[in-house]
């Protein structure tokens, strides 16, 4: 086990890829913070049935307190953060429409859940990351964002947003030794995705590997940047999407 004993927060943890990243942490033997405003008993209930440690908080991502506290909550239960995974954003539901046609209020929302909170969440446990000389941040960002999509520049413009955002704070953290880097999924069969596009229909020919990308396509690259084996690298991106865009 790459990360036994070792603290892991998941945001975004109720579903979809955030719960699939929860159940790889724990299988790697990390114990699990799952964080949503959603239901987290399905989640919860999986990590259990796989004899692992799990803490279920609701906590907006968007907001200061809710971020620091969840923090705070964290390191009472069990003593130390060591990782970070920023998984939660809004997509699910988004529909399609031309740039200039998409509602401000909308704009706003998704900027605040999907760049504003990473940001929340890293600075929320820089100090436990600090105090330890160590920790692993992991980000999602998106393929969309070297492909751009059309109708969604306010999701396209946010995951940006994040590769941005993980350069700047690679600089700030690296001396402490904090390594920061993203995975950028290409698109993938979750609920998520389901809700905003037909999957059947998803246009294979143009990903040199030829299928439709799973959830559990990207546990691998998950589990090694939060492991030892990537203590040399941060700042980066590494696209996880069968080989559609290349870089």
């Amino acid at each position: 086990m790459r990360l036994k004993d070792r603290v892991a927060i998941v945001t975004g943890a109720a579903r979809g890829l955030g719960r699939a990243f929860c159940t790889a942490l724990a299988k790697e033997g990390a114990k699990i913070v799952a964080v949503d405003i959603a239901d987290l008993r399905d989640t919860v209930k999986e990590i259990e049935s796989l004899g692992g440690r799990v803490k279920a908080i609701l906590a907006d991502v968007s907001s200061e307190s809710d971020t620091k506290k969840l923090a705070e909550d964290t390191f009472k239960s069990f003593g130390r953060i060591d990782i970070l995974v920023n998984n939660a954003a809004i997509i699910f539901g988004l529909l399609r429409k031309p740039f200039h046609e998409i509602d401000p209020g909308l704009w706003d929302k998704v900027m605040a859940v999907n760049i504003k909170g990473p940001w929340l969440c890293t600075k929320a446990v820089f100090p436990y990351m600090k105090e330890q000389r160590k920790g692993k941040i992991i980000n999602l960002s998106s393929e969309t964002f070297f492909t751009g999509s059309h109708g969604f520049v306010h999701y396209v413009a946010s995951k940006g947003a994040v590769v941005g955002l993980t350069r700047a704070l690679a600089v700030e953290l690296g001396p402490h030794n904090i390594h920061i880097n993203a995975i950028a999924p290409g698109f993938t069969d979750t609920e998520a995705s389901r809700s905003i596009a037909d999957v059947e229909k998803y246009d294979v020919s143009r990903t040199p590997l030829n299928r439709l990308q799973q959830p559990g396509d990207l546990l691998g690259a998950l589990i090694f940047l939060a492991s030892d084996d990537s203590d040399f690298i941060t700042g980066q991106t590494l696209l996880v999407d069968g080989g559609r865009v290349m870089h």
